[in-house]
């Protein structure tokens, strides 16, 4: 079977931190689907594209005439169609993420013309407040859905809880903090695990994400205390923070979403 045509193109690459990027690809010659914020596309690079230098050596070479394909979720408006954004880690080990890394502004990668995925706004009741529990990349679908209904939801709250290692490895920082500037629906909430190694004194909030919510943060700052009759919890990251957060959730009375059995938990497991 041939291999797929490389049917997009890179147009702009930002490096957020060392293993961390910001990319946005342009399709070539076609339209990009409507999709819904939080859903994810698929990317691919065939074997011999080059690798970045800050990945491990490859032990075993992917074998040549076959695109290596991965998900990735969205985090660019579903309203800025001329162009589709992701929030990249590098897998020093990966067979993908490397290739994605050597890319710059103008060089070519095959996107694939369907969008999917379930982990979407719609899911939640209109009604409810929305609390969106993330980890390093796993921000990034977060980010297509604010993006996209922030600015038109007027009087219906949201809420960034994110966690990461250092204060450069808060993706999107700088957007998050003028969201909540401009918006009196929106609060966000980052939160560091390392604060000893950052270059300045940290003086924001130190720890896991998880101890956001066990120490009531969100509801210091909204005055009521979220509960599963006005609230829906988002949860993408780290599985291990997915898996506790699900547990401290349950005693508050929340329970994971299913098809069969509708629940105010949303997870999103991409790992």
């Amino acid at each position: 079977m041939a291999q797929p045509e490389l049917n997009a193109v890179v147009t702009q690459k930002i490096e957020v931190a060392p293993g961390l990027m910001v990319i946005r690809v342009v399709p070539d010659g076609w339209d990009l689907p409507r999709f819904a914020p939080g859903q994810f596309a698929v990317l691919g690079l065939p074997p011999e594209a080059g690798r970045s230098n800050l990945a491990d050596t490859e032990d075993t070479p992917v074998k040549p005439g076959k695109l290596i394909r991965r998900a990735y979720s969205i985090a660019s408006s579903s309203k800025a169609r001329r162009y589709l954004e992701f929030y990249v880690t590098l897998v020093h080990s990966g067979a993908l993420s490397p290739r994605l890394f050597y890319l710059q502004p103008g060089d070519r990668l095959w996107l694939g013309p369907k969008i999917t995925g379930t982990f979407t706004l719609d899911q939640a009741p209109t009604d409810k407040s929305v609390i969106m529990v993330a980890t390093g990349t796993g921000l990034a679908p977060y980010m297509s859905m604010l993006r996209t209904e922030l600015a038109a939801s007027a009087g219906r709250r949201f809420a960034v809880l994110l966690g990461a290692r250092h204060s450069w490895d808060l993706g999107y920082h700088a957007e998050l903090v003028t969201m909540e500037q401009l918006s009196p629906d929106f609060t966000y909430l980052p939160i560091i695990s390392r604060p000893a190694e950052e270059p300045v004194p940290w003086t924001g909030r130190a720890g896991y994400v998880l101890e956001l919510w066990k120490s009531g943060e969100l509801e210091k700052c909204w005055g009521d205390t979220p509960s599963p009759e006005n609230s829906r919890i988002f949860l993408c990251g780290n599985p291990a923070m997915i898996e506790d957060m699900i547990g401290l959730l349950a005693a508050g009375g929340f329970t994971e979403h299913s098809r069969k059995k509708p629940g105010s938990i949303y997870v999103e497991r991409y790992w």
